[in-house]
C-alpha cells in the first residue's frame, strides 16, 4: 500500500481487533494498521500500546459515542484530501455495539469507499463454543440498563425460536441473570467471559441456576461477558412436548434418540427438545 494515496484509493476499514489475545490480529489487519496516515479510534490510550507494538506512525483521532458526528466529518475530510482511515474500537468489530455504525453511514453518504476487514467479534466467537443447537440466533447486545425497561425487552424476546445473543457488563450481570430467570422460565443459558484472555470461561447450564452459579465465586462476576440463551419451542408452547419427553426418558431412551420421537409425536421443534433434555439430564 502506497503512502502516497489518491483520493480514488482512499478507503475507510472497518477494522477489527483482538478481544484480548494479541496473535487474534490478522495479517491484513496488521498491514493497513501500519500504513494508513490516520486510526480512528474509540479510546486513542487504549489503542496506543497496539499501534506502538505494530509500529504504526499513524495519527489518531477519537471516535467514540459521545463525538461520532464530529468524528464521522473528520474522516470523510480525510478520506476526500486523499489519505486513508482506519477504523478501530476497543476490542471486537466497530459498529457491532461499539462505534462506529454512523461513522460508516456518513462516509457511504458522501460516495467515499468502505472496506470492511474480518476479524474477532465476541458474540460469533461465543456462539461457536456454545453448544446451543438453534439453527439461528437473533443478535441484540446490550439491554437497557434500568431494571423495568431490561424486563419488558426479554419479554418482548420470550416467544422467538432461535438462540437469543447479549452483552453484559460485570455490574449488571446479576441483575439481568435474574431477570432472564423470571421471564424466560425453563431454558438453557451459556455464560461467556474473559474470551480469548486468561480466565475465559465458556459455561452451560439450566438457566434457573444460573444466578446461583455466578454468585458461588466473585470470579465468575469478572470480565464482560456474552449471554446466550436457547430458542423458545416453536409455537411458544412445549407443554405436550415436555411431558412426551420426560416420559421418553424416564423409560431410559437416549437423549438424542428421546428428542427425535418427541418431536415426531408432538410436533415440537426436535432441536429445543433435545436441548431441553439435556437439561432435565442435569
Amino acid at each position: 500500500m502506497s503512502e502516497n494515496m489518491t483520493e480514488e484509493s482512499a478507503a475507510l476499514y472497518v477494522v477489527p481487533t483482538p478481544l484480548g489475545n494479541l496473535a487474534d490480529l490478522t495479517r491484513r489487519a496488521e498491514e493497513i494498521l501500519r500504513t494508513v496516515p490516520w486510526v480512528a479510534a474509540e479510546d486513542t490510550r487504549h489503542s496506543g500500546p497496539l499501534l506502538k507494538q505494530l509500529g504504526a506512525r499513524a495519527r489518531t483521532l477519537p471516535a467514540h459515542q459521545h463525538n461520532e458526528h464530529e468524528a464521522a466529518a473528520r474522516i470523510v475530510e480525510r478520506l476526500q484530501a486523499g489519505e486513508s482511515v482506519a477504523l478501530i474500537s476497543d476490542a471486537g468489530t466497530p459498529g457491532i455495539s461499539d462505534p462506529g455504525a454512523r461513522i460508516v453511514a456518513a462516509v457511504r453518504a458522501a460516495g467515499g469507499r468502505v472496506v470492511p476487514l474480518p476479524g474477532p467479534c465476541a458474540a460469533t466467537t461465543a456462539l461457536s463454543a456454545s453448544g446451543l443447537l438453534d439453527e439461528h440466533f437473533l443478535f441484540y447486545g446490550f439491554l437497557p440498563s434500568k431494571g423495568g425497561q431490561r424486563r419488558q425487552a426479554l419479554g418482548e424476546l420470550r416467544d422467538y425460536p432461535c438462540a437469543l445473543v447479549f452483552y453484559e457488563a460485570p455490574h449488571r450481570v446479576l441483575e439481568t441473570v435474574a431477570d432472564m430467570a423470571t421471564v424466560f422460565g425453563e431454558r438453557t443459558l451459556v455464560i461467556a467471559r474473559e474470551l480469548t484472555k486468561l480466565f475465559e470461561t465458556v459455561h452451560s447450564l439450566p438457566l434457573a441456576e444460573a444466578l446461583a452459579w455466578l454468585q458461588e465465586d466473585t470470579n465468575r462476576q469478572r470480565g464482560e461477558f456474552v449471554l446466550m440463551l436457547s430458542g423458545a419451542p416453536a409455537g411458544g408452547d412445549d407443554g405436550e412436548g415436555k411431558r412426551v419427553l420426560k416420559l421418553l426418558l424416564a423409560d431410559g431412551l437416549p437423549t438424542k434418540q428421546a428428542a427425535k420421537l418427541a418431536a415426531a409425536i408432538t410436533g415440537a421443534a426436535k432441536n429445543a427438545l433435545y436441548d431441553l433434555a439435556l437439561t432435565l439430564k442435569r
